[in-house]
Formats: structure tokens, sequence, C-alpha cells
């Protein structure tokens, strides 16, 4: 059990080598990890007011430090794409060539997706999942047996759903309810 009766700033640094450790993980480079785990810390101290006390502490750092990684490497990418001047108007991007920050976003969307879609009721997500490889919705009918209106219902809750378990990728992505 964590002491909350320690100073914020001495709470945080508790988790820095577990912190450090997935900051190596996410940059698969020392000065990265290092640099990152430093960014870590001084967003969470600069906005230690929007921590709840009695929260956990270590997933609310995990978040920030995610969230980090993912806006840096996008930052990245916008920086390393530019546009040919030719007439034709290509943008190139140079971004491929970077090892160290391959599809590491991608990676991260995936694995919340996955570990969102896996919450889902058993119902929900047969029909959903069914409905992602391509099944029209009779065909989904169908195979399970169950009215075309119950289908389209399942979808859309399903949806419903993922959209509130993934809401932190609303604001990453300024994406609106449809």
């Amino acid at each position: 059990m964590k002491n909350t009766t320690l100073p914020f700033e001495m709470q945080i640094q508790q988790n820095e080598r577990i912190l450090r450790n997935y900051a190596l993980q996410l940059t698969q480079n020392m000065d990265d990890a290092n640099d990152l785990v430093q960014e870590t810390f001084l967003k969470a101290m600069l906005y230690s007011s929007k921590f709840k006390e009695g929260t956990n502490l270590k997933g609310w750092l995990f978040t920030i430090m995610r969230n980090t990684f993912i806006n840096n490497y996008r930052r990245i990418t916008k920086r390393s794409t530019f546009m040919d001047t030719q007439d034709d108007q290509y943008i190139l991007d140079s971004a491929k060539n970077f090892n160290a920050y391959n599809d590491g976003e991608a990676k991260f969307i995936r694995k919340d997706l996955d570990a969102a879609i896996d919450m889902l009721a058993d119902d929900l997500r047969i029909t959903f999942e069914m409905n992602t490889l391509g099944y029209k919705y009779h065909e989904i009918a169908e195979k399970i047996g169950i009215p075309i209106g119950t289908v389209k219902t399942r979808i859309f809750v399903a949806r419903r759903k993922l959209r509130t378990y993934l809401a932190e990728y609303e604001d990453l992505y300024n994406l609106t309810a449809s």
C-alpha cells in the first residue's frame, strides 16, 4: 500500500524504476527513455492538480508517458515529412527510414483496440468481429441464427461501447461522435 502522506513529488519518484523500464520498451533507446521519463515527471508535476487523490498514481503516470510518447512520435513524423515543390506536388515521407519509431503508435492503438473488443460481451463481440471481417448483415444473421435487426443492434451497441472504452483516442484524434 502506498503512503499517501508523502509529498506528491516523492510519490512520483517512487515509480521511477518502473517508468524507466516502460520508457525503454517504448523508445528502444536509453537516451530517449531517460528523456521520456523526465518529460513524464515534468508533466505530472505541472498537472498535479488534475490528479485525484486515492486513484491509481502509477496508471496515471503510465498514461502520461504513453500519450507523451505518441505525441512525440507524431511530432517527429510531421517534422520529417516535406513537400516536393515541383509541379506535381508529391508528399515525401522520410519517417519510414526511422527504425526507433517504427509503427509504435499503431501498436499501441491495436493493443488497446484488441483489449476493448475483448471486454465486449460474447454476443456483441462475435457479431462485431464478423462484421469487421466483411460478413454482410444477412450472412451474420444466417450463421448465428438471429434476425437481421438484432445483428444491426448488436453492432451498433458494440460500436458505442468501444467508443466509450476508447474515449481517450477521441481527444487524441479530435474525433466526434457520429
